[in-house]
This record gives structure tokens, sequence and C-alpha cells, in this order.
């Protein structure tokens, strides 16, 4: 079988470990790249390239980074690429239905949950925010309707306790590799079909808002939990202490039910951690940030901003 032309679609580091995978993949011939525009950070706000576009650069592959792929004018380049296939990883644009024309061999997304559930821009935060007990990764073929496309492949894993949307991140991205690898290499042969998914299972995973970070301590614990780990990777989910704000970063559930104080009352405190009355339960909050410092521990918080029991969050 000789090399299949494929154009890549991807901006963030998720995307990034699948395009590595394409490009060491002997059977896949990457003839363009296309990302996100460059978008200010820092504190300086200086442009800065997506992962995905300094990878294809480091890797001398043609980068395009259009403000939308939905122009007659775009959509003519590509075409003049002779892509067979297309791949798209946390892109951060609609394709439009003439755009997804153009690969007759179709095109092909990693979605970072088990589809149909998670569908949309939030599928890792929204797994852990609610408290799944599994999630994974899917490859779907790409049709106009978000995320809606017939699947390929999953790769699972359990969601455990100690796992954060950061984590998951993290691990997802080298599943969603391997699926290109294996069942988008399958899919091109003809050797596997693509299975429509369950429309009365969907679930939608808006992105995140930052209302979303403020802790309401009315609440169970363990909703208060699954919602902290499940902005790890920001907004940064925070109370508020004598009308300042106190970023947390890391608890535990000491208890589902029973504990004997008003929401966001704090019942005890000990060297290293200080635990919280919610609506149902009480939690042990580990490390926090308190405005304008760094991460750190509640033993070092503690010094600086001791706490004693019958103190209350807002």
């Amino acid at each position: 079988m000789s090399k299949v032309r494929v154009l890549f679609l991807g901006t963030p580091d998720f995307a990034v470990e699948s395009l590595l995978g394409l490009l060491n993949d002997e059977h896949f011939e990457i003839v363009g790249v296309v990302s996100q525009p460059d978008r200010p950070a820092g504190r300086k706000m200086q442009l800065k390239a997506s992962p995905v576009k300094e990878l294809a650069l480091a890797r001398g592959l043609k980068v395009f980074t259009p403000e939308t792929v939905n122009t007659e004018e775009f959509r003519n380049l590509i075409a003049s690429l002779g892509a067979e296939s297309a791949v798209i990883v946390a892109f951060g644009q609609i394709l439009g239905q003439k755009f997804l024309d153009l690969f007759p061999r179709g095109c092909v997304n990693v979605h970072g949950s088990l589809l149909p559930r998670w569908r949309g821009a939030a599928p890792i935060q929204r797994a852990v925010m609610e408290g799944d007990q599994e999630t994974g990764v899917a490859l779907q073929v790409m049709v106009k309707k978000l995320d809606a496309g017939p699947v390929l492949g999953v790769r699972k894993i359990p969601l455990s306790d100690d796992i954060d949307a950061a984590i998951l991140y993290e691990r997802l991205k080298v599943l969603g590799a391997e699926l290109l690898h294996v069942e988008y290499m399958d899919y091109l042969r003809g050797n596997l079909q693509p299975v429509p998914q369950d429309e009365a299972t969907m679930t939608l995973a808006p992105k995140i808002d930052k209302s979303e970070a403020k802790i309401d301590w009315s609440k169970p614990a363990r909703v208060i939990f699954n919602r902290i780990r499940g902005l790890a990777m920001g907004p940064a989910p925070f109370a508020v202490r004598a009308g300042a704000p106190l970023k947390i970063h890391k608890t535990r559930v000491v208890a589902e039910t029973g504990a004997t104080g008003a929401p966001g009352q704090v019942l005890r405190v000990d060297s290293g951690s200080f635990q919280v009355a919610c609506g149902q339960g009480l939690l042990e909050v580990l490390e926090v940030q308190p405005e304008s410092r760094s991460r750190q521990t509640v033993a070092d918080y503690l010094r600086g901003y001791p706490l004693q029991s019958g103190d209350r969050f807002e």
C-alpha cells in the first residue's frame, strides 16, 4: 500500500502526540498542517504559535493558520495539496461540508471522550466534573454535525479519585495517537466499518465558563471534589475568605454524609490540612493558592493565614 497523503488539523499539545505518531508512521505522508493563528500569550501578551504549528515548522512541513478554513480561497489552496484524507485533533474551528468534501478518503477526528457521551468543547473536564467512573478517547468519521460521526474505535481508561483533568489529558493524548496508528489505518484499508452513535445516550460538554469555578459549599462533598478535579486545567476553583478569593487545588472527601456544620464552615484545622462542611459530607483541603501567590500546601498557607474551627468560607 502506498503512503496515504494526509492533511493534519490541530492546535494544542493534545494534538502534538497524534501528529508525531503520524509523522513516525511509514504509512502516512503529511502534506500540510492547519492550526489556529498565533495568539497573544504570557505576561507581555506577545504572539505565540500553537504547539502543533511549532512542531510542524520544526519538521519542515507546510503550515497554514487561517482564521477560518471555510472560504473558497482556502479550500482551493488545500485542494492543491492533493490530500486523500484529513485528521483533526482539537483543532478549534467548525469545518463546513465543502471543506470535508475535499478529501476522497474521508476525515477522521480524535475526540477526548467515549462518544456519544460528552460531545463538544470540554469532554475531558466534564467527564471528571460529573464523576464518571470511566472515560477515554474515540476516533470518529467527521460529519458536519458536532461530534456526531460514526465511531471507528475507542480506548478506555478508568477514572479513580487520584486522576484529575490535567492527568487525564496527558493520558488520553497518548491513547488518541494509538487510535490513529491502528484503527485509522484499518479504516483506510477497508477492514473497519464505522459504528453509528446512539443518539439516545448523547450528552453535551460545553466550554467551561468562569462562573463554574466558584465553589458552592451547599453541594455535596463528592460533587465539589469532582468539580475541583475537573477544573485542574482552569479556570481554578476558588472559595472566598474574608472577601478575598482562595484558589483550592487539591482536596479529599472525608465523609459523604454526616458533617455537623453550616456549608462553608471550617470544622477542623490540622498542621497540613483543614476540613470544611458541605451540603452533605465533609471535604478536606490539601493545596491552595492565595491571591497573587503561588500554589502551596495548606501547611505553608496556614503559616501566613491562620485558620481556626468556626471560620467560614463563602
